[in-house]
């Protein structure tokens, strides 16, 4: 049996170094947590749960993770450098309007976020369950993702003339996350990308003014 783009490793004698088992073994150990705490919640995950589906012994668990919490924090940052990943390659593409390459990047978080239901449970739900490590985590990688819309905007000069730009951004940012976040907590992942439109024409409308 296969965790999601982590098979298990080979039986036997095999060429790994033991970098790469190590790398294989974190991989899918982080992918089980994110599968297991977006099944049953983080506080009802055990360490147990994430062995079964990760396939991987405790003691090996243990040469990774200090604990349950560490694990899942890994987890959500490596979810998030994901996401964040994901908006940065949107909003390459160089010579488009500001609008036009907001959409493209909202369009690349919103699918990236419905395609994934556990990795979108642990990113903007089970966090908050995980205490306040794992809160001050979630900030910071928010913060990450408004400074990467905040410099997109900047490049609009209607933005720049706005009375608190950065306070504009937080708040389409904060907004953003709250509108997923609910949709998420409904069950309603499939309908992200449905979002998309709506915030444009908010921040159309915000411009324009």
């Amino acid at each position: 049996m296969e965790s999601d783009g982590h098979p298990p490793l080979p039986r036997g004698r095999h060429h790994l170094t033991r970098a790469q088992v190590s790398a294989s073994q974190r991989a899918r150990l982080l992918r089980g947590m994110t599968q297991a705490v977006g099944e049953k919640g983080y506080a009802r995950t055990s360490v147990a749960d994430v062995l079964k589906r990760a396939h991987v012994s405790r003691e090996t668990f243990y040469e990774h993770f200090a604990d349950k919490q560490a694990c899942f924090l890994a987890a959500y940052e490596e979810a998030a450098t994901r996401i964040m990943g994901v908006v940065n390659d949107a909003l390459a593409v160089r010579g488009e309007p500001v609008m036009q390459r907001l959409e493209r990047a909202l369009h690349a978080y919103l699918r990236e976020l419905a395609a994934d239901t556990g990795a979108a449970r642990t990113f903007l739900l089970e966090i908050y369950a995980a205490g306040p490590a794992a809160a001050a985590l979630r900030y910071r990688m928010q913060r990450g993702f408004m400074e990467i819309i905040d410099a997109l905007l900047t490049e609009d000069e209607r933005f720049r003339a706005l009375p608190d730009p950065d306070f504009a951004c937080r708040m389409l940012v904060g907004g953003v996350a709250s509108l997923v976040t609910g949709k998420v907590a409904l069950g309603e992942i499939a309908t992200l990308p449905k979002l998309c439109a709506p915030i444009l024409a908010h921040v159309s409308a915000l411009l324009e003014r």
